[in-house]
């Protein structure tokens, strides 16, 4: 139990980090269209080379299960993820993860309304928590004068978010995760380099980044890619997806404080309050699975 949920919390850190690396990325000079680039590459790269030491099974895939990979990587998933790192060149990377952090409300409610999932009332107290959360972020970026290309851009990424949990739901259900998750970001990282090739007119060597660049690039792409799944994925078959879920929750305080930390980004008091509403809303609906035995189907769960 404790190692599960020790995989949990470190999958949330790694994910709560990919802002503040973004900031960075873009400190160095880089594009948006070259960070996601090198962060699918980089991250594809690494999980396959887990997959040939460790696991070579996982290379197999189901044709069906492949093409709906490729669609999900090179449609779906770009729209969550240019929208995310995009965000963080306009406005902080803290504001950028609290604003996204409203995707479980929207999650919630299109599974109400597209698979008959009841709206309970320890749901409906989360959701308004969350949005009373992302209200408070709002308020405090609109008082700062944040630049609403920044929070369009948040938005587009939080609703890009809630719909690849549909998608994903109607479109991957059946196929194994970890494979699925490989040929997502190989197809991903294919998508941004021909973005990024036609947008620049020249293919972007990794050879031509600074050495600085280089560094983050790469932890972009091992950290809070390829690192942050396979802890994902290893708490799921540990503890099982719920409580797996339930420390999601350290993701948006991972990000706020490194905001803090490495970028000397201003820590308001309506972030914090907001931060915590968001949180709150996160664990309101979990809140008594910590004190119940984990179910022998789920603990072994992929």
């Amino acid at each position: 139990m404790a190692r599960g949920l020790l995989y949990a919390f470190i999958s949330a850190f790694c994910f709560g980090l990919l802002p503040v690396l973004s900031k960075l990325a873009f400190g160095c000079g880089m594009t948006t269209f070259e960070i996601l680039q090198y962060r699918f590459g980089f991250g594809a790269l690494c999980l396959a080379v887990y997959f040939a030491i460790a696991r070579p099974q996982l290379f197999r895939i189901s044709r069906e299960g492949l093409i709906k990979s490729l669609l999900v990587g090179a449609v779906f998933f770009p729209m969550q993820s240019t929208g995310f790192v995009g965000a963080v060149k306009y406005i902080p990377a803290s504001t950028t993860a609290l604003i996204i952090y409203g995707y479980p409300a929207l999650t919630a409610i299109a599974s109400a309304i597209l698979f008959k999932q009841p709206l309970t009332k320890n749901i409906t107290t989360s959701l308004v928590l969350i949005f009373s959360g992302c209200a408070l972020v709002f308020c405090d970026a609109f008082l700062h004068s944040a630049d609403y290309r920044g929070v369009l851009l948040a938005v587009s990424s939080m609703l890009g978010i809630a719909l690849n949990f549909i998608i994903g739901q109607l479109l991957l259900k059946g196929e194994n995760a970890q494979s699925v998750t490989f040929y997502v970001l190989l197809s991903s990282a294919i998508a941004y380099f021909a973005a990024n090739t036609y947008l620049s007119g020249a293919p972007s060597n990794p050879l031509d980044l600074s050495s600085r660049a280089l560094i983050i690039s790469f932890s972009v792409g091992l950290i809070s890619t390829t690192l942050a799944i396979l802890f994902m994925y290893m708490a799921i078959e540990k503890v099982g997806s719920t409580y797996t879920s339930i420390f999601s929750c350290f993701e948006p305080v991972t990000s706020v404080f490194f905001s803090w930390v490495l970028l000397s980004e201003p820590l308001a008091a309506w972030q914090l309050a907001g931060a915590a509403l968001i949180i709150g809303g996160i664990i309101w609906p979990n809140k008594k699975l910590l004190s119940k035995p984990i179910p022998p189907r789920e603990a072994h769960s992929s």
